[in-house]
């Protein structure tokens, strides 16, 4: 009977199979489609059903206690942490070795404001702007910024007749410069750009010398005059004559001295400057007024040497003898005049380019930047390219455009490089027309000026010392060229009237 019953259930799985492997009809397809009957031969297909695959579930937590308390992983874990500490204190005693074998950071020197970017001397408020009076300068004050000055040296601008003592007024300023008000804005938009203001309070300065003939009558009224100014906000004085009345009165201008240095104590008041102007020119002069007044910086004759073998040996005497901090350089002046007048205009912007990158202070007067020249006077009217009250030539603006541009230049690369900040300073060459010399810091790159004071020949260096490379890169001309050019420094040639700077990597 159940075979019977397996015979007939096979034949119904046949049939069934059969059936569906049928075409479909017409009707059964529906209105939709066309379905082609299709020929095919009747079969059993076979379907092969894999077994069921059996799956690792893991050891258990038991089974894992078990294996790990083996012998064997035992010292497997041991031997891994062992070498994971090895391992953490090498690389613990690579940083230390790296750290101690790599060279240290120089610390930075002591600096003061007036170490960080040049002064600009405006001795005739009236000659320096369209509106001829304190608040042109004011007005003024946002083109000194560009050029990165640190320091505006104003004046003098109080009351004062030539050779006459009794109509002295240090606290007052004379009509022609202006009022009160006006220098307290010039004080408000120079702070407000970083730039510092030293006063020129010198006394006597219309008359044959800048103190009067009894310079003890004049510094009576002296120090309430520096109280006063220092309330008003100036940040130093700069007076011309300095060893004469710190002759005449040595205990008094020590006071004055304390005095001006007491108010800059406090760390949160800017230091003040108190600067000094002399006529000395020799090394040793210079050095002994810098001993007898103890002034900050010190204003000289000493760069208007025509030799650059005196500059150079005027240079190294005093950066020796008293680094850098106190030392200042300028060759014009409010007295001297203007630089293009002092060194021809072929020389100016090489005059630039020494001032700019020596070790100190560069000081310049006013009109120095685009070549301004003395005339009739001391005190010519500054040039601006946009002014309506002067016709300026073509040439002239063109002249001006290039002195300028180059002047701004070097000082915006002073103002960011150590190497020109306060770096160390190395003369390499000097010749009664050419000298050369290298200004480095700790491992910053490094600056190499040489400056050919000859107009008419071409002068080959051959620069060799350890300190240097073979080859440096050209940063800035006076002549516009080479700029980017690659030199070799053991065949450097520098043109007629031409400074170059140079510049090339620190290596270890």
């Amino acid at each position: 009977m159940s075979n019977d019953n397996e015979v007939d259930m096979k034949d119904v799985e046949l049939n069934e199979v059969e059936q569906e492997k049928q075409p479909m009809t017409e009707g059964e397809a529906g209105n939709n489609y066309a379905i082609s009957p299709v020929s095919e031969k009747n079969g059993i297909v076979k379907v092969k059903i894999p077994e069921e695959e059996s799956k690792f579930t893991g050891l258990s937590k038991e089974e894992l206690m078990r294996v790990a308390g083996t012998p064997g992983w035992v010292k497997v874990r041991w031997a891994l942490l062992i070498l994971f500490w090895l391992g953490w204190l090498g690389m613990l005693a690579g940083a230390i070795a790296i750290i101690i074998q790599a060279p240290r950071c120089k610390p930075l020197p002591e600096m003061n404001w007036w170490n960080y970017g040049p002064l600009y001397q405006i001795g005739d408020v009236n000659s320096f702007s369209e509106s001829s009076d304190l608040m042109g300068v004011a007005e003024k004050v946002q083109e000194m910024d560009e050029l990165k000055m640190k320091g505006l040296i104003i004046g003098p601008i109080h009351v004062s007749s030539a050779d006459e003592p009794e109509k002295l007024k240090l606290t007052e300023i004379s009509e022609e410069a202006g009022d009160l008000t006006q220098f307290q804005e010039v004080i408000k938009a120079a702070h407000k750009r970083g730039i510092s203001v030293v006063l020129d309070l010198t006394p006597n300065y219309k008359g044959k010398e800048p103190w009067f003939a009894d310079a003890v009558s004049t510094v009576v009224n002296l120090e309430s005059a520096l109280v006063h100014w220092l309330k008003e906000g100036v940040d130093g004085f700069l007076f011309y004559g300095v060893e004469k009345v710190a002759t005449a009165a040595p205990n008094f201008w020590e006071d004055v001295r304390v005095l001006i240095h007491n108010q800059t104590e406090s760390a949160e008041k800017t230091k003040k400057v108190l600067i000094g102007v002399t006529n000395q020119s020799s090394p040793d002069d210079i050095l002994a007024v810098l001993n007898k007044t103890g002034v900050d910086l010190l204003l000289t004759s000493a760069l208007r040497s025509s030799s650059a073998l005196d500059v150079a040996s005027t240079v190294d005497r005093l950066h020796s003898a008293y680094g850098q901090n106190r030392l200042a350089w300028n060759i014009g002046g409010r007295i001297a005049g203007h630089l293009a007048s002092l060194v021809g205009i072929a020389k100016v912007k090489l005059s630039q380019l020494l001032l700019l990158t020596l070790p100190g202070t560069p000081v310049f007067n006013y009109g120095d930047e685009i070549g301004l020249k003395d005339e009739a006077t001391k005190n010519p009217i500054m040039e601006w390219s946009s002014s309506k009250n002067q016709t300026v030539s073509k040439e002239r603006k063109d002249e001006m455009t290039n002195f300028y541009a180059f002047f701004k230049s070097v000082s915006e690369e002073r103002s960011k490089e150590r190497s020109l900040q306060h770096g160390e300073y190395l003369l390499l060459f000097s010749s009664t027309t050419t000298m050369a010399y290298v200004r480095s810091w700790d491992q910053n790159e490094r600056y190499l000026v040489a400056l050919n004071w000859n107009l008419t020949e071409t002068v080959t260096l051959q620069l060799k010392h350890a300190e240097i490379p073979e080859h440096a890169t050209v940063v800035f001309s006076t002549t516009n060229d080479q700029v980017g050019n690659v030199l070799n420094l053991a065949q450097l040639e520098v043109k007629p009237g031409q400074g170059l700077m140079l510049k090339f990597p620190y290596t270890s």
